[in-house]
């Protein structure tokens, strides 16, 4: 009878195991003409990969650049990916952005009114460099830079160092500048410009290795896609580059039905972070700190009064990035200051 007992646990066992290997199956998601959307999100694109929730990519981004250019700015065209010049070369369908995404990703059961909860799990530089760059009518500082110029600028990774110029080196801290989700679909194509409600473009350069980025869901299956790979980056992005380059990241994604929010939300191991995207810096603020006051409210339990003199005692606002059409502030609070279990 034990026998037939312990068979029975271990079958049980077992199909457990089987089932949540199946549950948390591993993808991988390379850059081609057929799995790239080049300058924008839209519900209305047909996936190029669909997962379970639970599930791990790696997805491989490109440069946005086109070969041409960064071969006249010095690159050697060895070392031009040989995936950028087929999609500059293939894909016709471009446009409003420049930025080219990979993907998008559907997640089943994602629906709308969802949380798309995006585990930022490793990212690894693909090529050796980077570049950055501005141009007339762009960047922070239009009129007093009214020409074009690109910087090549390699990439140590041994010593995770870009080497800016003789004497000037910038530790490396890789994140992804544009991650999102679909946005509704009667917006249509959603210029991969501006960061929203899907978030998108947030160019936000604390969502590195280790931090979770949450997207409220807005079409079936999410849609996500990622790009606009940053080796490093100021707060403000104020030439409208940042450290370009090409980035391999690992990503979990898990369909959160529990969660509910109108806005992107972010969390480090250190901080919760809130968001503000606008076109006038002041509306970010205001929204980045109600963002803030709402969390605390609803995740901390605090009173509205306790959770804005808390986030007037604690928590910092900072500029993410001034140059993309919708501006952004996000605010982070840190998680030590709640003590005694009362972090979440």
């Amino acid at each position: 009878m034990r026998r037939f007992v312990l068979l029975g646990v271990l079958l049980a066992v077992s199909s457990l195991v089987a089932r949540r290997s199946q549950a948390q199956a591993t993808h991988a998601l390379k850059p081609t003409p057929k799995t790239v959307a080049w300058g924008y999100y839209d519900a209305k694109t047909p996936p190029v990969l669909r997962i379970k929730s639970g599930d791990t990519v790696e997805i491989q981004t490109l440069i946005t650049n086109s070969p041409e250019r960064l071969e006249k700015a010095g690159v050697p065209p060895d070392q031009v990916e040989q995936s950028l010049r087929d999609i500059t070369a293939q894909v016709k369908d471009k446009g409003p952005g420049g930025h080219i995404l990979t993907g998008p990703i559907y997640i089943e059961d994602a629906q709308p009114g969802d949380v798309l909860e995006v585990k930022i799990l490793a990212i690894k530089l693909a090529i050796p460099y980077a570049y950055n760059a501005f141009g007339p009518g762009r960047g922070y500082l239009p009129d007093d830079f009214p020409y074009s110029k690109i910087k090549i600028i390699p990439l140590d990774e041994k010593r995770m160092v870009a080497k800016f110029a003789p004497g000037i080196e910038i530790p490396l801290h890789p994140f992804f500048g544009s991650m999102g989700v679909a946005p509704p679909e009667s917006v249509g194509k959603w210029n991969s410009g501006p960061p929203w409600i899907m978030a998108g473009n947030l160019d936000n350069k604390d969502l590195v290795a280790g931090t979770t980025l949450y997207i409220p869901v807005h079409a079936p299956g999410a849609l996500f896609e990622v790009g606009d790979g940053h080796a490093g980056q100021g707060d403000g992005e104020v030439d409208i580059t940042a450290l370009e380059t090409s980035l391999i990241g690992t990503f979990q994604f898990i369909v959160r039905k529990d969660m509910h929010m109108k806005w992107p939300r972010a969390e480090t191991p250190t901080h919760y972070i809130t968001m503000g995207l606008n076109d006038d810096l002041n509306a970010c603020a205001t929204q980045a700190v109600r963002e803030m006051i709402d969390f605390l409210v609803t995740e901390k339990h605090l009173s509205r009064d306790d959770a804005y003199m808390l986030s007037s005692v604690a928590a910092d606002l900072h500029i993410t990035e001034l140059v993309d059409g919708n501006k952004g502030v996000h605010m982070m609070i840190p998680k030590a200051i709640f003590v005694s279990g009362a972090s979440k």
